[in-house]
């Protein structure tokens, strides 16, 4: 079965075409533009790439299934705000995730924003709304940048066997789920301790920063997160999490986390020194995985460079494919490395792309 993947760089899409056991570059679209964020619709075969123009502004473009030109579409908007009791302004700067909805909900797409607003689609990107249940909470105006002078919407996790079903992952403002489609949200970060707050605040759940969030496809309700402070997992639909402890000599510290589609049990992390050190232990480029649910954990380093290595992989550069044994990986550096067998073994793909931002299978 032919594979193909969208890797979004800050140069522009380059797209990805997997013959002969092999990755190879099959193509670009918007060469010298940051796209920021990339979707395949498996539901109609479209793709979606979002575009960050800086003085231009956001831009949204899609790509109906056999098709090799471009539509400009909607973007995101936020609505006009005169208040002065928020400190975030009400304008759209980066679209740092989209997903898809439902299998039943064709041309349904979600997109989460910096400052933090989550937009919804009914219609493939003509048109999008705020979900004022989430943007209108109190709560909101305690979220706090991770990294970026706003909160931000990375992780938007769709439950595949009830849509209506979707967990957030907010930079830095926890975990948020609704079980109505976006009518009501409540917090799900139970568990989570953020170390960098006093103590008395460390597990607040609005505080908290999960860096990504991802959900095992296969049993629905089991979560992995990779946090600012450590790896966590949660087997009940993100009612409760877990703190994971890894061996010495593998950092918890990181930004990425790729779920097994198929086994719950499955996960891969990309582990970097720390917060002020984002680069690999040692100089060694490697990839934490686990197999039995985080009660034990392995580094995996076969075909990655163990020696003067400072590559990021950042929280959406780790992806693997629908049969749990492919897997890509890219780097803030430009690098992009590949694994056949889940992980064992990695080869290189390019070494000179620009920075990597996403990284999807299609």
């Amino acid at each position: 079965m032919m594979m193909k993947a969208l890797v979004a760089t800050r140069k522009g899409l380059f797209e990805l075409i997997h013959t002969d056991n092999r990755w190879q570059l099959d193509q670009v679209s918007f060469l010298g533009e940051p796209v920021s964020m990339c979707l395949h619709d498996k539901r109609d075969g479209t793709v979606y790439a979002a575009l960050n123009l800086g003085h231009f502004g956001v831009k949204l473009h899609r790509r109906d299934e056999d098709r090799c030109d471009w539509t400009e579409v909607a973007a995101p908007a936020y609505p006009e705000h005169t208040k002065t009791d928020d400190d975030v302004e009400w304008k759209l700067k980066v679209i740092w995730s989209m997903e898809t909805g439902g299998s039943e909900e064709p041309g349904v797409l979600w997109a989460g924003t910096l400052p933090g607003g989550l937009f919804r689609s009914p219609d493939r990107g003509n048109s999008w709304e705020l979900i004022r249940s989430l943007w209108d909470r109190e709560e909101r105006k305690q979220w706090m940048g991770g990294g970026y002078d706003v909160p931000g919407i990375h992780s938007i996790c769709v439950n595949p066997r009830n849509p209506q079903h979707i967990l957030l992952g907010i930079s830095c403002g926890g975990a948020w789920k609704t079980e109505d489609g976006g009518q009501n949200w409540a917090l799900a970060a139970a568990g989570m301790r953020a170390t960098y707050m006093p103590p008395d605040m460390a597990d607040n759940q609005n505080i908290q920063d999960p860096h990504l969030i991802a959900r095992s496809k296969f049993a629905s309700h089991v979560l992995w997160c990779q946090h600012h402070n450590g790896i966590w997992r949660s087997e009940d639909e993100a009612a409760s999490w877990q703190q994971l402890q890894l061996p010495e000599g593998i950092p918890d510290f990181g930004f990425t986390v790729a779920a097994h589609p198929r086994d719950p049990d499955t996960a891969w992390f990309v582990p970097a020194i720390a917060d002020q050190k984002r680069i690999p232990l040692n100089g060694a480029m490697s990839v934490t995985r686990t197999r039995d649910g985080g009660k034990t954990f392995e580094s995996l380093r076969n075909g990655l460079p163990q020696q003067d290595c400072y590559d990021l992989v950042y929280r959406h550069g780790l992806a693997v494919s629908e049969n749990g044994k492919n897997l890509l990986m890219a780097s803030t550096t430009g690098h992009l490395w590949a694994s056949e067998n889940s992980g064992d073994d990695w080869y290189q793909v390019a070494t000179n792309l620009p920075p990597v931002y996403a990284v999807r299978f299609y």
